[in-house]
């Protein structure tokens, strides 16, 4: 699989070329501390390694030749931090035969220039923002531009992100079993909900079945309740839940690097009111038609049209507003993004959907001075000619959550 992804990229660099791509490292969190890592996102692509400090490298010159240079074992350390991914073990998840140690990397590479007349050299490099620290890619092309100016230098990011735009049965298979974790977590969380619990007390029924599973959050867990569900990004958590609230809940799991993104928003006592209900409805009609135009063809824009068009409606048959253009006091984010190895894939809402692409569907609507949040999203599968739900045995219609919650 690793390597059929590979040749896709490699079979598309010009001749006399290398191709870079670094793991990376994670960042410092304090003096004696490193935030957790993952891998490059594309690396993992094209190799199937989670490792710090990894390199992968191809060059067309000497007969398409495949290198990954991994950190040589420590047993030492091995005995403060863990295992290290043996060479071995390296090969036969990535298929790369020719494995060496990543301090050999700038012999290799200097040797390499100076053998070969390489005139192209390709990196992963991410168009971050400019505050940002460099990439290890970027560190070295700038050495790179400045001792080989004859050498040009080129960025494969976009042609990776091209490739993974598009899931792999495998990739599909992942992200169902992230989302059918999520599935098993929020009934739990749903169930043993009831007003008074603080919003992390209904969080940590939802991390318990995540523990059990052996699996993470795909991101910090949104659980917020009240006048709190108006914030999109509120992560705090901490608030003590009121009779007659809803608690907006967007969460995930990481399940072999895939990620399933869901949102669902109940009443905490297990009983909307009849507000609660009118508005819901509104967000539910809007999820239900934007999964129906999901299909090759549409763009994200376009989808995001559909779901303004029925949230404008529906909030003016609830007297909310008058003018189109006030409806974004009401919805302020959009209606999808791409899903994969990143919550927020690569992609952007321009891009015309296609067969194999995961897209999350997620309108909603916020009323600050009703203090009412509603959001609903469902992880979306776009098939040859329509959208196939994957999150679709999650309790999403009114009486169903009611009787979820039924004490």
């Amino acid at each position: 699989m690793y390597k059929k992804r590979r040749d896709k990229i490699t079979k598309s660099l010009k001749e006399k070329s290398m191709l870079i791509v670094f793991s990376g490292k994670p960042p410092r969190k304090s003096e004696d501390n490193f935030y957790k890592f993952d891998s490059n996102r594309n690396f993992f692509y094209l190799t199937g390694i989670n490792r710090e400090k990894f390199i992968y490298v191809y060059n067309n010159i000497e007969e398409n030749k495949e290198l990954l240079f991994i950190q040589k074992p420590n047993e030492k350390m091995e005995k403060w931090i863990g295992r290290f991914l043996k060479e071995d073990e390296a090969k036969k998840i990535s298929n790369i035969e020719d494995v060496k140690y990543t301090e050999d990397f700038n012999d290799y590479l200097l040797k390499t220039l100076k053998e070969n007349n390489i005139e192209n050299i390709y990196f992963d490099i991410k168009n971050w923002d400019i505050d940002e620290p460099l990439s290890q890619s970027q560190k070295i092309s700038k050495v790179l531009v400045e001792k080989y100016p004859y050498i040009k230098i080129n960025n494969i990011n976009k042609k990776i992100e091209k490739l993974r735009l598009i899931k792999d049965e495998k990739e599909i298979e992942l992200t169902q079993k992230a989302i059918d974790i999520t599935n098993e977590a929020i009934k739990n969380m749903m169930k043993k909900s009831s007003s008074g619990m603080y919003e992390y007390e209904i969080v940590a029924n939802y991390n318990y079945i995540l523990n059990k599973k052996g699996v993470t959050t795909s991101f910090d867990t949104i659980a917020a309740s009240g006048k709190n569900s108006i914030i999109l990004h509120y992560v705090n958590n901490n608030s003590k839940t009121q009779d007659n609230d809803l608690i907006l809940c967007d969460l995930g799991v990481k399940y072999k690097e895939y990620n399933s993104d869901i949102t669902r928003t109940f009443p905490v006592n297990g009983k909307f009111t009849k507000r609660q209900e009118e508005i819901y409805k509104v967000v539910l009609e809007a999820n239900k038609e934007v999964i129906k135009n999901s299909k090759p063809g549409k763009t994200l824009e376009e989808l995001n049209d559909i779901a303004k068009e029925i949230l404008f409606e529906g909030c003016k048959k609830l007297g909310l507003l008058e003018k189109k253009e006030e409806l974004s006091n009401y919805y302020y984010h959009s209606v999808s993004h791409f899903l994969g190895l990143d919550v927020h894939d690569l992609g952007n809402k321009k891009i015309t959907l296609k067969k194999g692409m995961l897209i999350t569907v997620e309108p909603g609507l916020y009323i600050e001075e009703e203090g009412i949040g509603i959001r609903i999203e469902d992880d979306i599968l776009i098939t040859e000619n329509k959208a196939k739900n994957l999150s679709k045995n999650i309790k999403k219609e009114i009486k169903d959550i009611e009787s979820l919650i039924k004490k």
